[in-house]
């Protein structure tokens, strides 16, 4: 599938001495600066009909001239696979993701991933980098992600995500009680003795992440939190709880309350009830769900917001251990 694209603007007055790619940024918002640096170099962004370089300097009055053709971008296949689409326009679509779901593509999940149920569902996509995906949920995370339908929205959900203008709130079961409320402020990178797995690191080498969360109810062992996002680092959540010592239930990041726990010093995990420790030893996923997501719409401008129920498993497991308690 194949879109074709033309735009003309003329360069204002006061844009003298600026970049060719930064005026044409500012003229054509819809495109990213580094989609329009290509156009530029391949001479379909022209400057009164003259091929230019994206940094030489313009006077002022010029004609910009934009005329190219979208082709499809990925490589993957379009599967009927069925998803759970929450709000839906020309713009964007917000869906709920289920467990178990891969987001993109990658070694090991080639097929059956939210991109190619994308592919299908809005075959446009195609033509999208990632089929229009701005950020991700982890395989076994549930809850809501927006996806953009066309670049324009795809690059200004990604300047949002830059300037941290999108909510993004998750609940999470976690091990022991941490404080009733608190910020995470520490970096995020590749762990140095597992390059697979994420850690809190010193210095350079991880970059910023910042979590806030609240105790929202609190069982004997264990809370339910709820957490907000200012960063979007691979794993900041199970990351950060599990070095605040407060690890995610089911979840791979081994925090130090949870290996004090089976020591039996801790958490005192032999005090559960037989059929509540079960259910929580079988709980074969990290208890995280992207419960909520706000931003502001690439077309309209307004603010919208949406919500995405707990999932069965979670909701369930939640009950068992308000029974308990009571």
């Amino acid at each position: 599938m194949m879109q074709d694209i033309s735009r003309q603007a003329r360069v204002p007055a006061n844009a003298k001495g600026q970049r060719l790619d930064a005026i044409a940024a500012s003229l054509f918002p819809e495109f990213s600066r580094g989609q329009l640096q290509s156009w530029i170099k391949a001479g379909e962004l022209t400057v009164n009909g003259e091929t230019k370089k994206p940094n030489n300097k313009l006077a002022g009055g010029e004609s910009l001239t934009l005329d190219t053709v979208l082709a499809d971008v990925n490589d993957w296949q379009p599967e009927a696979i069925p998803i759970d689409i929450v709000y839906e326009d020309d713009q964007l679509l917000v869906v709920n993701k289920s467990a178990g779901m891969v987001v993109h593509p990658a070694a090991g999940n080639y097929t059956g991933t939210l991109l190619n149920a994308l592919l299908h569902h809005v075959p446009e996509t195609a033509q999208l980098p990632r089929a229009g995906i701005v950020h991700r949920l982890d395989k076994d995370t549930t809850g809501l992600m927006v996806v953009a339908k066309t670049l324009s929205a795809q690059n200004h959900l990604v300047q949002q995500l830059q300037a941290r203008t999108v909510s993004r709130r998750y609940c999470a079961l976690v091990y022991g009680q941490p404080p009733k409320e608190g910020t995470i402020d520490l970096p995020i990178g590749r762990d140095s003795k597992l390059r697979t797995r994420m850690a809190v690191v010193e210095g350079t080498a991880g970059k910023e992440a910042i979590t806030h969360y609240v105790s929202e109810e609190c069982f004997r062992h264990f809370s339910l939190v709820k957490l907000k996002l200012e960063t979007g680092r691979t794993h900041q959540i199970r990351v950060h709880m599990a070095h605040l010592g407060h690890g995610l239930v089911g979840d791979t990041y081994k925090s130090r309350a949870i290996r004090r726990s089976e020591g039996g010093s801790a958490l005192q995990m032999r005090d559960i009830e037989p059929e509540l420790l079960q259910s929580v030893r079988s709980f074969s996923r990290q208890a995280l769900h992207a419960a909520e997501l706000g931003l502001i719409h690439p077309q309209t401008q307004a603010h919208c917001s949406w919500s995405a129920p707990m999932p069965q498993d979670f909701s369930e497991l939640l009950t068992q251990m308000r029974e308990y308690d009571s």
